[in-house]
């Protein structure tokens, strides 16, 4: 994996449609810029939660086709494109097929049946679902209230348990959600197969799993993140990809003292840098490079790949800080985002156990300009690959309409504002958004960040010194955190 500059947005994000991002990433401003672009999944066909239910993995024409992929090959730029290994949509032709034909599918096994599952572990209750054994409910960590089930009605009226971790809706027969697949079946595999040669023929050269960890499932085990059983699903979606050319990227939330990211450089992965959103909001309000230099040296010494970003889809990571930064400082952190119009969703009404805040970046700092340009600056200059929210790059600021629009569980839309193309071309206008895109372009162009660079990191509480060097080329930035400045030097 490279690691110059990525652009990360959904197909409609910019201009309604992958065609319209096409035309701006071709536009003098955004020349240079980019060499990959994470599009986000409702590049396929999907219902729900903004493209992370797949219906299936073909082109939602509506918003993507071929010749957009194409052009974007023609450009150079490679694809990051989603694989959610763990669940599929219920609106899925394998999921309609056991709803239509019950005991008769060919699918019947192809999702969890929980009885099934919990068969020797439990006690079976009068709704017809197996109540797993205390001893095996522990060790479960569950996204929502109750068991995550869904009674499934067969034609001939027998309802069936299937595991459900994610989001569910019944109406009488027809349901709505996102089904577990079950690992174990043939079919998930030749479906695997299928699906990663469909991303290839995209243009795809990374992959990202998501929510990969809740896929092994083991009775009296954790339903994330088993060992080994995670690593070795990892192993085998491996063997699948590499012969098509495909990088695996991983996506795991742990807790940094957890280091889920030493194994996976270990096995020769890269891994997100969850920690970089919040460590550069620290140092930048707390006025302090302590918590940020120390993780930067770590990444250079162990030589932990990643791919790092500022904003993203899905919030600003906090869980992951645990262990890295002291309990009060997240707690802090937490509170002056929400003080600043973001929004925490505590998972089952807990405090402090759900991983996000939900707010852009820029209005997670303040929306200053002086603020976002620092944090861009030293994301570009920190080891690892740069990926870049389409949002943070317009200084985007809280969408709380959005939120209000999108209901019940519609905090994330907070930060997944569709820019159009007048509004798109009023923020090029903005002296933000030149400036991000200089430093982007300088870190997708400048030899100093060619692979085998060397990258030095050193700075105390107040200031901090990256300095990429390759050959007779250098870049080096300078941060002082008590004036909240920043100073490039390069030699080309």
């Amino acid at each position: 994996m490279n690691s110059k500059p990525m652009l990360n947005a959904y197909p409609d994000s910019l201009g309604g449609n992958l065609g319209n991002i096409v035309t701006l990433l071709k536009t003098e401003d955004l020349q240079d810029v980019f060499s990959s672009f994470y599009i986000l999944p409702s590049l396929y066909h999907s219902d729900l939660d903004r493209g992370f239910s797949v219906i299936d993995y073909d082109l939602n024409e509506q918003l993507a086709n071929r010749e957009d992929l194409d052009r974007l090959k023609n450009m150079g730029i490679d694809l990051k494109l989603d694989f959610i290994l763990n669940h599929a949509s219920a609106q899925s032709p394998q999921f309609r097929d056991l709803v239509e034909k019950g005991e008769a599918s060919a699918y019947r096994d192809f999702f969890i049946d929980w009885n099934h599952f919990w068969e020797g572990h439990g006690t079976m209750t009068e709704e017809g679902y197996i109540q797993p054994d205390e001893s095996c409910l522990k060790q479960m960590f569950f996204r929502k209230p109750g068991l995550p089930i869904l009674m499934v009605e067969f034609p001939d009226g027998k309802k069936v348990p299937y595991w459900n971790t994610f989001y569910q809706e019944v109406h009488g027969r027809q349901y709505l959600g996102q089904m577990d697949v079950n690992i174990q079946s043939p079919k998930v595999w030749e479906f695997y197969r299928e699906t990663l040669e469909k991303i290839a023929s995209y243009g795809a050269a990374i992959v990202r799993l998501d929510a990969f960890a809740y896929a092994p499932k083991t009775p009296g085990k954790k339903n994330f993140l088993n060992d080994p059983e995670t690593w070795e699903l990892l192993q085998k979606i491996h063997a699948l990809a590499e012969p098509l050319g495909l990088t695996l990227l991983p996506e795991i939330h742990a807790a940094y003292d957890e280091k889920i990211y030493e194994t996976l450089a270990e096995k020769g992965y890269a891994t997100y840098d969850f920690f970089l959103p919040g460590l550069i909001i620290d140092a930048i309000e707390n006025r302090r490079g302590t918590y940020l230099a120390a993780w930067a040296k770590e990444i250079v010494e162990k030589k932990i790949p990643t791919v790092n970003m500022l904003g993203c889809h899905d919030g600003i990571p906090l869980l992951d800080l645990k262990g890295l930064l002291p309990e009060e400082e997240i707690q802090s952190l937490i509170e002056r985002i929400v003080s600043r119009g973001g929004m925490v969703k505590n998972l089952h009404g807990q405090k402090n156990l759900y991983y996000q805040v939900n707010a852009t970046y820029y209005s997670a700092l303040g929306a200053s300009d002086e603020k976002m340009l620092l944090a861009r600056a030293i994301q570009m200059f920190m080891p690892g690959k740069p990926q870049v929210w389409y949002l943070d790059l317009f200084a985007g600021k809280n969408d709380h309409e959005a939120v209000q629009r999108a209901g019940e569980s519609g905090h994330k839309e907070i930060n997944r504002t569709n820019l159009s193309t007048d509004q798109i071309a009023e923020g090029l206008k903005k002296d933000v958004v030149q400036k991000q895109l200089a430093l982007i372009r300088m870190r997708n162009t400048h030899k100093a960040f060619s692979e085998g660079a060397e990258v030095a990191i050193s700075g105390g509480e107040r200031a901090l010194e990256i300095r990429w060097e390759y050959n007779s080329a250098f870049a080096a930035l300078y941060v002082n955190f008590e004036s909240g400045t920043y100073t490039i030097v390069e030699s080309r």
